[in-house]
């Protein structure tokens, strides 16, 4: 994929396993020749949790307002942003059914992150060979792996003298 000269390209991901449960996001930013990887873990969260999550720090690593390309696999994330938030934000944060919008502090801290850019909302079908979705996916889970085997307890040895 050529990069697209001006503008900053992102790749994120989030999942859990099981969902919910413990969970990882990542991001991959690309301006011109350089690259960042971000990652992180939480251990009782969602999928859509984390897809938000990797929207939102990949956005808030930006130092300036920049022209950006954002693509995920989310379409919860996608429409969200280009289609439901203007309507929740009009309707006091209420949801077509007239019930809270899930995830409101999340969405409140993606908006937030996207103010100052210009962003174009680009869905890539999950697990179909995008190479850099699949290579933000790897890292999402990576981070969920590595936080889930941090956080396990240390295991016992078993008790001497008993037998």
């Amino acid at each position: 994929m050529a990069d697209d000269p001006g503008k900053v390209l992102i790749w994120t991901d989030g999942g859990c396993k099981p969902n919910p449960g413990p969970g990882g996001w990542a991001a991959i930013l690309r301006f011109g020749g350089t690259e960042k990887e971000l990652s992180g873990y939480s251990p009782a969260t969602t999928n859509n949790q984390m897809e938000l999550t990797a929207a939102c720090a990949a956005l808030e690593a930006l130092t300036r307002p920049c022209a950006v390309v954002l693509h995920t696999d989310s379409e919860y994330l996608r429409n969200g942003m280009e289609r439901w938030v203007k309507g929740w934000v009009r309707n006091n944060w209420r949801n077509a059914a007239k019930e809270p919008v899930k995830n409101y502090d999340l969405w409140q801290r993606l908006l937030a992150a996207a103010k100052p850019h210009r962003i174009e909302w680009t869905w890539v079908r999950g697990h179909a060979g995008d190479p850099m979705n699949e290579r933000a996916d790897v890292l999402a889970t990576r981070a969920r792996e590595a936080g889930v085997s941090a956080a396990a307890p240390p295991a016992r040895a078993p008790a001497a003298g008993r037998g």
